[in-house]
């Protein structure tokens, strides 16, 4: 994971505009994450194959009118964050038609995967941010959790923090709440 040089002067839409200009290596992602830059390599086979299985699932579970993403970027202003989640469900009325990013209010359900070399900013950075946008879920894959790989769904988002959340270990299930009303299996996680 790099950290591109910016001023600590800079307000959020030259941020937002530097991040756009950037010559991003393939597969990589550029994220803003602090009011920094942070640009992170390609995740692995595994953590593709798991973003797969909640894509499908997810396709199956949604209606139409809903759009999921795995490339786009979210914003989070108020925290100067700028994220790529892994995935995002946002209804299509709501995509907006520019290149900037998704305001992260819109988002239905954003869904990260733990890599090894930033796990914590998923964890923390992440679930803070997103809570203050209140996007209403926010499904965690950790893969690398103390005491085992863990699916926690956080929801409720209230003043900047989840009310709720719910974890079970890779191999149980987890259900997806209303407007999804699905449920996740995490066997082949």
């Amino acid at each position: 994971m790099g950290v591109a040089p910016v001023s600590p002067l800079m307000g959020w839409e030259d941020l937002v505009h530097t991040w756009q200009e950037l010559d991003v290596p393939e597969g990589w992602r550029a994220e803003i994450i602090e009011g920094r830059i942070v640009m992170t390599p390609p995740p692995g086979y595994p953590h593709n194959l798991i973003a797969d299985l909640v894509h499908r699932a997810l396709v199956r579970g949604i209606p139409d009118e809903w759009a999921i993403f795995q490339t786009a970027g979210v914003g989070v202003p108020l925290r100067s964050g700028l994220f790529i989640p892994d995935l995002m469900v946002v209804p299509r009325e709501d995509v907006p038609s520019g290149v900037g990013p998704m305001p992260a209010e819109k988002a239905l359900l954003v869904v990260e995967i733990t890599s090894q070399g930033n796990a914590d900013v998923d964890r923390k950075t992440k679930l803070w941010s997103y809570a203050h946008a209140a996007v209403p879920l926010y499904l965690l894959i950790d893969r690398f959790a103390e005491g085992g790989p863990v699916v926690e769904l956080y929801s409720g988002p209230e003043n900047g923090a989840y009310r709720e959340s719910r974890r079970v270990p890779f191999g149980k299930p987890i259900d997806l709440p209303e407007p999804f009303r699905l449920t996740l299996d995490t066997d082949r996680f």
